[in-house]
């Protein structure tokens, strides 16, 4: 490794102490030059600004985080709801891959729904409601017309957005064991597949 990417590489880790513990608006980039043995001048070259800093970060493991929920959500697309059985277990995959990603980057993954304040990624967890939301109401759209006399009820698959996100969030706050944490989330996934099921259409009347 050439000196400039070990010289990266440990303002990165010393930005990742830093921002986990004070957050974004309260880190000080003197310091994590100066705990990294840099000048600050430092951080600006590689990374232009704090702002810089911060999505160099989390950047990476985010991108994971969203490939990987793009990749189940277009295996999802040609999904033909109108003869779908839910069996518990279906989303099991799902459950491993998305775990796999955020307990692999839990510290960064506290730091962009703790620390993020300040930062263009603040309120990050809306921005992933708001790409379910594109998705699943497609899939309820496909499922309303194969269903005679039914339609979309936007708000359930808004609010189902919000609880899929919330599951995984409140997950990560409170359990910090990754064996753990899939095993919990492995029935909330099922319960909320069959509760997408029942509730997302509603009467055309």
């Amino acid at each position: 490794m050439s000196e400039n990417n070990e010289n990266r590489e440990k303002l990165l880790e010393c930005a990742k102490k830093e921002f986990l513990e004070k957050g974004f608006m309260k880190a000080s980039l003197r310091k994590i030059a100066a705990d990294a043995g840099l000048t600050t001048g430092a951080v600006y070259f590689f990374f232009k600004d704090k702002s810089g800093l911060f999505g160099a970060v989390i950047d990476e493991p985010l991108k994971q985080l969203m490939d990987t929920l793009e990749h189940h959500l277009n295996e999802e697309n040609g999904e033909d709801f109108s003869a779908y059985e839910p069996r518990d277990g279906d989303h099991d995959k799902m459950a491993e891959q998305m775990i796999e990603v955020l307990y692999s980057h839990y510290d960064e993954m506290m730091i962009l729904l703790n620390k993020a304040q300040g930062s263009e990624y603040e309120g990050y967890p809306d921005r992933l409601i708001g790409l379910l939301d594109s998705y699943y109401y497609v899939f309820a759209q496909k499922y309303a017309d194969s269903v005679p006399g039914k339609r979309v009820n936007g708000y359930m698959v808004h609010w189902f957005s919000h609880v899929q996100i919330n599951a995984f969030v409140h997950l990560l706050t409170h359990e910090r064991d990754k064996d753990k944490a899939l095993k919990n989330i492995k029935p909330v996934l099922d319960s909320i597949v069959r509760g997408w099921l029942g509730y997302v259409l509603e009467d055309d009347s």
